[in-house]
């Protein structure tokens, strides 16, 4: 299993950059990634195959990011 995730967030053009998470996103769109420069490549690759229209009421953040463990996971949802 890959342990990199490639994030295309999309958010709203009024979200300050820091702001915009999985939380914040309008919509989010993940998929799995072997190497760090693939991961890039993936999110950019997803971030034009989703169309987004021009403008300045979205725009897309794109990251890179670790897996996580379901330790990890149920140690999240406890806290």
């Amino acid at each position: 299993m890959s342990e990199l995730l490639s994030v295309a967030l999309v958010c709203a053009g009024t979200l300050l950059a820091q702001e915009c998470s999985r939380d914040t996103a309008l919509d989010v769109i993940i998929a799995p990634a072997h190497t760090p420069m693939e991961c890039l490549m993936h999110a950019q690759t997803m971030a034009a195959q989703a169309g987004l229209p021009g403008g300045s009421d979205r725009y897309l953040k794109i990251a890179c990011e670790h897996r996580r463990t379901e330790v990890e996971q149920a140690v999240r949802r406890a806290s």
